[in-house]
């Protein structure tokens, strides 16, 4: 086989071969543009449906991230809230305790009081008592019939006196 070139241009078919080729070049121009114009329609509607999920999902991030510090915020005012709370029931227990310490020291000081007074007037009670037997002894000693006469004569000249007066 000898490989030669044809300067014929109707011989060797090379208008058909170029026509042939302008008409494919035209008919899939026209098929691959409108698919890749097709295909790229897609890929930039999925862009645009991806960027507009990636910002409705940077919404909910940034509105998440705002809920996150309110909640933040009220979690730390329930805190201080907690902590004054703890810190005022803490001091009312303190003061009640100082109160009751307070009653208590009053109260047992006037138990102390009133035992005191108390085994006073039974030392007093016991020495008047035992004061009235000693004098009671020494005047039964001491005291004669005879004298018992005039106390009793003596009383009895009162008595009348009073009555006459």
């Amino acid at each position: 086989m000898d490989i030669s070139f044809n300067a014929n241009f109707l011989e060797a078919n090379v208008l058909n071969i170029a026509l042939l080729l302008a008409g494919l070049i035209y008919v899939l121009k026209q098929f691959l543009g409108s698919s890749l114009s097709i295909r790229q329609d897609k890929v930039l509607l999925a862009i645009n449906e991806s960027e507009e999920r990636l910002n409705q999902a940077n919404t909910r991030l940034n509105e998440a991230e705002k809920q996150l510090a309110q909640t933040q915020i009220i979690i730390n005012q329930i805190i201080n809230e907690a902590n004054t709370t703890a810190e005022k029931v803490r001091q009312s227990i303190l003061d009640q305790g100082k109160l009751d310490i307070e009653r208590l020291t009053f109260s047992s000081k006037a138990s102390i009081r009133s035992a005191e007074n108390q085994v006073k007037q039974q030392i007093q009670q016991k020495i008047t008592l035992l004061a009235l037997n000693k004098v009671s002894l020494k005047l039964q000693n001491e005291v004669t019939l005879v004298m018992q006469a005039k106390i009793i004569d003596k009383n009895i000249m009162q008595l009348t006196g009073d009555i006459n007066i």
